[in-house]
């Protein structure tokens, strides 16, 4: 089963505000609560998520190799990640509106062990609210 959770938010913001924070791979790190760490790569369009999922068949933390593999800038950046446990792919587009800009989120997770789709499918609408929450904080 695949878990898909698309949300769009607004923001008195210039989009070249909402780019600076969403372009990098790090403040989308930092932003997902199962994320305890993470690692940057010498591209710094790669970081590896040691994500702790409270799953009964997962013990430790997973490292969830992440690469941005598409970037228009200022408008649009997809990633994917790949782990033994799980792939996720996420797609933000920013877009200038009339008051500000809006940033829409599409995140896809497809779990490869049990319980993974079901954690995410509780909990990835929570992820994006701390997506939003963080740029949020870094504009104001």
């Amino acid at each position: 089963m695949t878990v898909r959770v698309r949300r769009a938010f607004e923001f008195d913001a210039p989009p070249a505000d909402i780019w600076e924070f969403i372009a990098d791979p790090r403040n989308r790190a930092e932003a997902i609560s199962v994320v305890e760490k993470y690692d940057v790569g010498p591209n710094t369009n790669e970081v590896t998520w040691h994500v702790s999922l409270p799953i009964p068949i997962l013990n430790s933390t997973v490292a969830v190799k992440t690469n941005d593999v598409e970037r228009n800038p200022p408008r649009f950046v997809r990633f994917v990640g790949k782990s033994k446990v799980m792939r996720v792919s996420g797609e933000h587009t920013v877009e200038e509106t009339e008051t500000g800009s809006r940033l829409t989120n599409e995140f896809v997770v497809d779990g490869r062990v049990p319980g993974v789709e079901r954690f995410f499918k509780r909990n990835l609408d929570r992820e994006l609210k701390n997506l939003e929450a963080a740029l949020r904080e870094t504009l104001s």
